[in-house]
C-alpha cells in the first residue's frame, strides 16, 4: 500500500503552468509563435546545449503547447497556443482585484491634486 501511494505521488502531471514556469520554455513558445522551427533552429537561439533545448521541447510537447511533426529526417515544432487559454482563464479571476486597486489609487491621486494642502507632513 505504501509503495503504491509513494509511486502515485512521484508521478508528475505536466500541465501548461509547469511549461510556462521556465523562462527558456517561454522563450521557445515565443519563437514558435512566430515560425515553426526544427530543433536545431530552436537551439541556435540559446546558450545551452541542444540536449537541454530538447528536454524543454519535450516538456512543451507533453503539455501540448507544441506539436512536433516529422518531415523527412527533421522534426518541426509548431506552437499550439490555444492551450494557453487555461492560463488566461485562471488569471482572469484576478482582474477585478487589480481593477479595484487601480481605481482606489486613481481616486487617491485625484483627491491629492484637488486638495494639495492636505498632504501629510513627513
Amino acid at each position: 500500500m505504501f509503495a503504491s501511494i509513494y509511486l502515485h505521488i512521484m508521478v508528475i502531471r505536466r500541465d501548461v503552468f509547469q511549461a510556462i514556469a521556465d523562462p527558456t520554455r517561454r522563450e521557445i513558445i515565443g519563437l514558435l509563435a512566430r515560425n515553426s522551427l526544427n530543433l536545431n533552429s530552436i537551439a541556435q537561439n540559446f546558450q545551452v546545449s541542444r540536449q537541454a533545448v530538447s528536454l524543454h521541447v519535450k516538456i512543451l510537447e507533453e503539455c501540448e503547447l507544441i506539436k512536433i511533426e516529422r518531415r523527412g529526417r527533421e522534426r518541426i515544432c509548431q506552437a499550439q497556443l490555444h492551450h494557453l487559454m487555461e492560463v488566461h482563464q485562471w488569471t482572469q479571476q484576478f482582474n477585478a482585484f487589480w481593477a479595484d486597486k487601480i481605481q482606489s489609487l486613481k481616486q487617491l491621486v485625484e483627491e491629492d491634486h484637488r486638495h494639495p494642502s492636505k498632504k501629510p507632513k513627513i
